[in-house]
């Protein structure tokens, strides 16, 4: 593709440096293709080597609970496929109101497409190779992207993907979120849009990129919208460059009729899944998660993240709400080269200028918008009011967390860099300045080399689970919960249920679950349902350990608990995960036993049947 949208100046025959042509350039060019592929696939079995040894019996220290949940909706979405389900509402768990997984993070298309394979090694494996697969398709989607359409020397595309496939917010997220390490999608997006402007052929082009927007949407919706959104910044800021004005004015016919197509193609294809989120059951309008919290520390820029050779240094910092949110953490080395990255593009492309611009604008902007509705430094919040505190009261944007919009600014970084190594590969600078660069770009991104993510033991799905035993107690489709409720600091019962689906054993429900759903505040999202007597009591003796007296006012509230969730059978594991904190597994088995009489020992677990006139 040839677009001065994003190309760069046109060497001239007064040009220095003469690049190698024909077989020896292709015989580079695949030297350097296959280069690019052995290292973006070795640093992503770098980052997830922790879970590889043993994918079922590991799981990421700090965000076990979220690879749970999408453990589950991997075993959930290849259920729904072969037994004709729903993919965006499940009445498994949250009996008896449902939850409605087009507010969720469904990652539809995954769980469709790898449906053979968890099927074949369970939804545990197939996480990991989907997170693997992440990682490591979208440093080479951008160093396509790079290398095919945007610069001219590999050298340079493979250092700016890299970077953008690698950098500290996706390492982050590599903390178990299977849709934010989706960026290979970000690319081929970005790629479609500048296509979009290619006379005769709007019809096919606006189809194509209506098709990944729907493929986009069900696998990372919220990074669709801000992918939306740095689109619009950077191509409006472009095309009011003077140079660029009258460029921008005539392709616009042609990319409007493309973009109405794509819009009409995306529409139709997510019409369902549109009106789940907006109208359907179980909705919900913004989330639970405060702003101000969820907001990116102005500081946080220039610090170092944890998983990278300066984290484990020691030089990393608390500035994050928790470890999967290090949004931006480029080091301050990085920012300073960054900038001399942008002063020296500036001065010396004149026919790339607009590109540089529009790219400084992206940058700031995204970053000003991650600070979110305050300021806040070193964890302090100013009060000094943002243009988020306006943004975020809107729709879509209610539902986005502000700091993740830093992740915009990685990729930027990513093409500075690029285009700088290529613009010095063709000049030829002197010996002092091309060290200087090479001291410049190596202090600036070592540091920031990953180190594989922290993983830690789970406890194993037990054999009750795994040997079918449960189908002899519970009825099909019948409810099962284990103790503690299953939700996002106890996960377990979404692990015994995938479990169950992957492995075709059939169907059980639970009371609750780790889900969005409506019940937050103001009308807004919660994680889990609004908690009921019996699982409060419950949570707090599995966090605490302390011993309430159980009185005949708790029994009769645990009665009604259970027959309003249809309970059939209750379970309590030998060893049962705490995402956050030690679960007291002896203090449940007593505090059970006085709300619900004595258990009897099945297998590996203790099991409270509840007679049919209370479920």
């Amino acid at each position: 593709m040839s677009s001065s949208l994003v190309a760069g100046p046109t060497p001239t025959e007064s040009d220095p440096p003469r690049r190698p042509t024909g077989p020896l350039r292709d015989r580079l060019g695949r030297r350097a293709d296959l280069l690019a592929v052995v290292t973006a696939v070795a640093l992503a079995v770098w980052v997830t080597s922790g879970l590889w040894a043993d994918p079922g019996g590991r799981a990421i220290t700090v965000n076990s609970s979220d690879q749970a949940l999408f453990e589950w909706l991997l075993a959930y979405g290849a259920h729904a496929l072969t037994h004709g389900g729903d993919p965006l509402f499940t009445t498994l768990l949250n009996v008896p109101d449902g939850v409605n997984l087009a507010v969720n993070t469904s990652i539809t298309v995954y769980a469709v497409v790898f449906a053979p394979l968890t099927y074949l090694i369970g939804p545990p494996a197939t996480f990991l190779v989907v997170l693997t697969l992440n990682l490591a398709a979208t440093a080479l989607a951008w160093y396509w992207l790079l290398s095919r359409h945007l610069v001219r020397h590999r050298a340079a595309a493979l250092v700016g993907g890299l970077f953008i496939g690698f950098a500290p917010g996706m390492v982050s997220h590599a903390n178990a979120h299977l849709n934010w390490t989706a960026g290979w999608l970000v690319p081929l997006l970005l790629w479609r849009v500048l296509r979009l402007r290619e006379p005769g052929r709007w019809a096919r082009n606006g189809v194509i990129l209506g098709v990944l927007v729907a493929v986009t949407f069900s696998i990372a919706a919220e990074g669709l919208f801000f992918t939306a959104l740095a689109c619009a910044v950077w191509l409006g800021t472009w095309s009011l460059d003077r140079t660029h004005r009258s460029e921008a004015r005539e392709a616009l016919p042609t990319f409007v009729r493309a973009l109405t197509v794509t819009g009409a193609v995306a529409f139709a294809l997510l019409s369902y899944p549109l009106w789940l989120h907006f109208l359907g059951p179980q909705r919900y309008h913004g989330t639970g998660f405060d702003p101000r919290i969820h907001a990116e520390d102005i500081l946080a820029f220039g610090a170092f993240p944890q998983r990278s050779l300066a984290g484990v240094a020691g030089l990393d910092s608390s500035l994050a709400p928790n470890p999967t949110e290090e949004n931006s953490f480029f080091g301050l080395p990085l920012l300073i080269l960054a900038v001399l990255c942008l002063v020296f593009l500036w001065r010396a492309e004149p026919a790339r200028r607009a590109t540089v611009r529009a790219l400084a604008v992206t940058a700031a902007v995204f970053a000003v918008l991650s600070w979110g509705p305050r300021i806040k430094v070193d964890g302090h919040i100013v009060d000094f009011p943002l243009p988020y505190a306006l943004l975020g009261k809107l729709p879509v944007f209610d539902a986005a967390l502000p700091s993740r919009l830093a992740l915009v600014v990685a990729p930027v970084i990513g093409l500075l860099l690029a285009y700088t190594l290529e613009h010095l590969a063709d000049r030829r600078p002197s010996g002092r300045a091309r060290i200087g660069w090479t001291v410049g770009f190596t202090v600036a991104l070592l540091p920031l080399v990953p180190v594989s993510l922290l993983t830690v033991d789970r406890e194993p799905v037990p054999d009750f689970i795994t040997s079918g035993t449960w189908r002899e107690y519970v009825s099909p489709g019948g409810v099962l919960t284990p103790l503690p409720l299953t939700l996002d600091v106890t996960p377990d019962g979404q692990r015994w249920q995938a479990y169950a689906l992957a492995h075709r054993q059939g169907e059980f429900a639970l009371p609750s679950g780790f889900f969005l759903g409506p019940g937050g505040p103001d009308g807004r999202g919660r994680i889990g349902p609004v908690p009921r007597a019996t699982d409060a009591l419950l949570a707090e003796v599995a966090e605490t350990g302390r011993l309430p007296v159980i009185t005949d006012a708790d029994r009769a509230s645990a009665r009604a608990d259970l027959r309003h969730w249809r309970v059939e059978v209750v379970v309590l594991a030998d060893r049962v995960h705490g995402a956050k904190f030690p679960v007291h597994v002896d203090a449940l088995r007593q505090v059970a036993t006085e709300l619900l009489g004595s258990p009897q020992r099945v297998d590996d677990v203790w099991l409270w049947r509840i007679p049919p006139a209370v479920s």
